[in-house]
């Protein structure tokens, strides 16, 4: 059983946070890292920058431009990750594009990944077919899960292949805009919310886009094992910075 399993076997809402790596500033992801753990958060997606991400709103675009314009490269971010497993325990995944992680090389990628304590992956534009014919056997080599998304559009039959390929947990997109939209959640979203939950998933779901605020991350997880908070607080850290991690999450929880 890896971090992740372990932390979604407690009985509470996770909160996962979303940030993009080398911003603010190049070398702040580890600094980052170890604020939100201290301050008790309970799994960190950390964003690979990429110049062209499909699903991002403007928010979290600006971040991953301003991180390569600081240097950021995936190499740059195995580097600061080398030792990351004595400083922070909780769930880490990557987050990002598949472009990056092909020009990389996968199986190198993945080594790096298992190497700097990695728990699992979440790349939205690689599908499942893909996955499960070129992928899955290198992923599982070096222990990684590979988080798939579904939305409000996903069929039900589909969501169960997803369910059935899935280990950890589902990543539920909770409306089929941006992330970072910030439109509140309506009907749409309870009806959607309400739809997965009675399709008995074997998997827990983890919400993400459009949670900013305690009120949206309570509506979110009342039929949802958690959520994840992305947008919300890279706008914070552009206002204030590290320093403004602990009263960030404090007002979340």
């Amino acid at each position: 059983m890896n971090r992740i399993q372990q932390k979604l076997e407690q009985d509470k809402k996770l909160l996962s946070i979303y940030f993009s790596a080398g911003f603010p500033e190049l070398n702040d992801t580890v600094s980052i890292l170890e604020k939100l753990e201290a301050n008790g958060v309970d799994m960190v997606e950390i964003g690979l920058p990429f110049s062209d991400p499909l699903a991002d709103g403007p928010t979290i675009q600006q971040s991953s431009t301003q991180a390569l314009k600081n240097g950021m490269t995936t190499q740059i971010l195995f580097d600061q990750l080398e030792n990351i497993r004595e400083r922070v325990s909780i769930p880490l995944l990557i987050m990002g594009y598949f472009n990056p992680i092909l020009q990389y090389g996968v199986e190198a990628f993945c080594k790096k990944c298992k190497e700097s304590g990695i728990d699992g992956l979440i790349i939205p534009d690689l599908p499942l077919a893909e996955y499960e014919a070129h992928y899955k056997d290198i992923f599982d080599k070096y222990g990684l899960m590979n988080i798939f998304l579904i939305t409000p559009q996903t069929s039900d039959d589909r969501i169960h292949q997803i369910d059935a390929a899935s280990k950890g947990f589902i990543y539920m997109v909770s409306s089929a805009s941006t992330t970072g939209s910030g439109s509140a959640f309506g009907n749409e979203q309870e009806e959607y919310f309400e739809r997965i939950h009675k399709l008995k998933l074997k998997n827990p779901c983890i919400v993400g886009f459009g949670i900013k605020d305690a009120n949206t991350f309570s509506m979110a997880t009342k039929r949802a094992s958690g959520a994840i908070i992305g947008s919300g607080f890279i706008k914070m850290l552009s206002k204030d910075g590290i320093e403004g991690i602990g009263p960030f999450v404090a007002a979340i929880r």
